[in-house]
């Protein structure tokens, strides 16, 4: 909760800095959408699914753990939501929300208890970044296609879009500008890349009109996950690769945020807010809840308090009233953020030790066979059964640990029951 010795700082500085955090993550409501769109929720749904899950996992983080950070669906997960769940695994939404729900809930138990410290020292280093590096190279491919710039080739898998169509221009235009804005470090350049780029579009002609707004009844925003596919083992192909992202992002991403904000006492209560946030997301019809990036603007913003996350919160209700016009951002206007983002994960590939081969080849094979299979749980799949085969045959068996074998047998003996059933 808030409290006395907290009251002290500047109320102002809070309140500006929750501004800031949300003008930089708004864009979070038209992207998460489109991706939801492509696992099957309509726009309109996905655009009230986002804001919900945004408003209270900002709730939750400001009177739970007094902390101010930014909860938004996380970029790459809600890639792995759509489509290496959803489309991959063959489920309809509401399996896909049942999914959510079980992982959020794995979630929950490494907040609770001391699995998370063990498992944040059992799983590898360089398997962590490689996930994370995989999913940007994942998010860039996914944002090509969204823009036009990469096409199924007629003699190859892809290929360059017509680079004089009407939408390639558009998503190059759109580009340069978000790239112009994001290296110059302009305040809510994600949110002005997409104006931009709807104005261009405008422009070319690829404009539809505004929306009607919210108009979805109780029924309508309020899902009921399905479960029905949980003695099978697809469907916990599904869950694993899912906690892992989450349970390994937030603890780095919080880490982080906190280490910024020199109180490092917070942490246990922000993982298990961003825990409870996730949970709640299986039920609002969205994929999960991260401690986003920009949570930095807010904590270099002098936000120092949950009363930031509690604007934000706020703000972001508040959005509900601007469905008409963010239903109007065409996909060039989301494509140069998805690209963007991609960038900014592949940085992690810095923190892989390239020249160590039991630990470059696993990350190597994750980060390639991400994009490449167009599914995050088969890349990490590759990669995980990669790694005690490198380490065994260099010699290097003691280097294992219980759940990292574990996983790969887990992830080999599902390959092998699919090919089978194949």
């Amino acid at each position: 909760m808030l409290t006395k010795h907290n009251s002290q700082h500047s109320l102002s500085k809070d309140l500006l800095a929750g501004l800031i955090g949300y003008f930089t993550t708004v864009y979070i409501v038209a992207v998460n959408s489109q991706i939801l769109k492509d696992a099957g929720l309509p726009l309109e749904n996905g655009m009230v699914a986002t804001i919900l899950a945004s408003a209270v996992g900002c709730l939750i983080m400001a009177l739970y753990a007094n902390a101010p950070m930014v909860l938004i669906p996380g970029m790459g997960v809600n890639a792995l939501f759509a489509y290496s769940i959803v489309e991959g695994k063959g489920m309809d939404f509401q399996e896909g929300l049942g999914v959510v729900t079980i992982a959020a809930v794995l979630f929950l138990i490494t907040a609770f208890t001391k699995l998370g410290d063990w498992l944040k020292h059992a799983i590898p280093d360089s398997l962590k970044h490689a996930i994370t590096v995989g999913l940007g190279m994942f998010l860039t491919l996914i944002g090509l296609e969204k823009g036009g710039l990469v096409v199924r080739g007629e003699h190859s898998l892809i290929t360059l879009g017509n680079p004089s169509s009407a939408i390639v221009i558009t998503s190059l235009l759109t580009l340069f500008a978000a790239v112009f804005l994001f290296a110059k470090n302009v305040p809510g350049n994600f949110l002005i890349t997409m104006i931009i780029g709807t104005i261009i579009a405008h422009f070319t002609g690829l404009l539809e009109g505004p929306g009607k707004g919210i108009t979805l009844s109780e029924q309508e925003w309020v899902f009921v996950p399905s479960f029905s596919g949980i003695g099978e083992l697809g469907f916990w192909m599904a869950v694993f690769p899912l906690a892992i992202v989450l349970i390994f992002e937030n603890m780095g991403l919080i880490h982080g945020q906190l280490d910024m904000l020199k109180q490092e006492s917070k942490y246990k209560k922000s993982y298990q807010a961003s825990a409870f946030s996730a949970l709640s997301c299986g039920f609002f019809g969205t994929s999960p809840t991260v401690s986003s990036a920009e949570s930095a603007a807010v904590i270099a913003s002098e936000g120092k308090t949950g009363r930031a996350s509690l604007l934000m919160a706020v703000l972001f209700l508040g959005t509900i009233f601007l469905t008409p016009w963010i239903s109007m951002v065409p996909s060039t206007a989301i494509s140069p953020i998805l690209i963007i983002v991609g960038a900014l994960m592949v940085q992690n590939i810095k923190e892989i030790p390239l020249d160590q081969l039991s630990e470059a080849m696993p990350a190597f094979l994750i980060i390639v066979m991400i994009p490449f299979t167009y599914s995050i749980a088969d890349g990490m799949a590759f990669g995980f059964i990669a790694y005690p085969v490198v380490k065994f045959a260099l010699g290097k068996q003691r280097e294992l640990t219980t759940p990292v074998v574990l996983i790969a047998m887990v992830f080999l003996v599902e390959l092998i029951i699919r090919s089978i059933g194949h």
